[in-house]
């Protein structure tokens, strides 16, 4: 009911899509004669800016940067994305109250991993230079970032702006009201894995894997051959895939 641009909390779609594609080809083979030709396919990814990640955003790629970039193995399509990328974020001003960033300590105030972080102030504050139209305060999280400001020639925030963005980022935590207990979480699961709960939820999944691929923090993927129509190219690629499909599960833990 206002004009704020960021007054909206998160969708249920993800930047996920940008780094970790959902279809990759990964090499191609050609016949030739007898024989095959093998080619690492080309990819030379777009360079992107995204404009409006959240805290928990940048939490969920965070996870994405430990398996594909810090696990001993880099994965050359991940990497190649990630090195291309200026991430613009939006603290939080806005909240549902099922949010969970304060039970798991990721938001709604973006901490790290962003190149400039924006608090968007109050469409009804007055500050200079506005005129009417809608002001953030901005914060610098790289030296992308700050080469970039440096480009604009903004003034520093005054005091009470700052003071302001930060009202308005303590207003987004006040409408947050429910919270999870996240103390020793993950022995509690790993101590339930046999919970009734879990038979419960599995009556009532269909398998589609929706829920992982619209996961932020979801990285599992299978790769197949396919050929054209001739048979004389291959592309070997890897699509996204889920726990959630029984035949993923099998494969992946070794049972066929």
């Amino acid at each position: 009911d206002d004009d704020a641009l960021f007054g909206y909390v998160v969708g249920p779609q993800s930047w996920k899509k940008f780094l970790f594609p959902p279809l990759s080809t990964l090499l191609t083979a050609d016949r030739d004669g007898d024989g095959w030709v093998m080619r690492a396919a080309e990819d030379n990814p777009p360079r992107y800016a995204l404009l409006g990640v959240r805290a928990c955003e940048l939490a969920a790629i965070a996870i994405q940067d430990r398996v594909f970039l810090q696990s001993g193995y880099v994965d050359p399509v991940y990497a190649a994305r990630r090195e291309r990328l200026f991430l613009i974020a939006v603290n939080c001003t806005q909240a549902a109250p099922t949010c969970f960033c304060t039970s798991m300590d990721t938001g709604p105030r973006c901490r790290s991993g962003f190149d400039l972080a924006l608090t968007e102030l109050p469409p009804e504050a007055d500050s200079p230079g506005r005129n009417g139209s809608p002001g953030f305060t901005v914060e610098i999280g790289s030296d992308t970032g700050r080469e970039r400001m440096e480009r604009l020639s903004l003034p520093a925030a005054t005091p009470a702006e700052s003071l302001l963005a930060t009202e308005a980022r303590e207003r987004a935590v006040t409408q947050i009201t429910r919270h999870l207990q996240t103390d020793n979480l993950r022995e509690l699961l790993l101590s339930n894995l046999e919970h009734p709960r879990w038979q419960e939820t599995a009556q009532r999944c269909l398998s589609c894997t929706n829920c992982t691929l619209v996961c932020p923090t979801c990285f599992c993927s299978s790769v197949q051959e396919v050929s054209d129509l001739t048979g004389e190219h291959v592309e070997r690629q890897r699509q996204w895939d889920s726990c959630f499909n029984p035949d993923f599960s099998y494969v992946h833990g070794g049972l066929i």
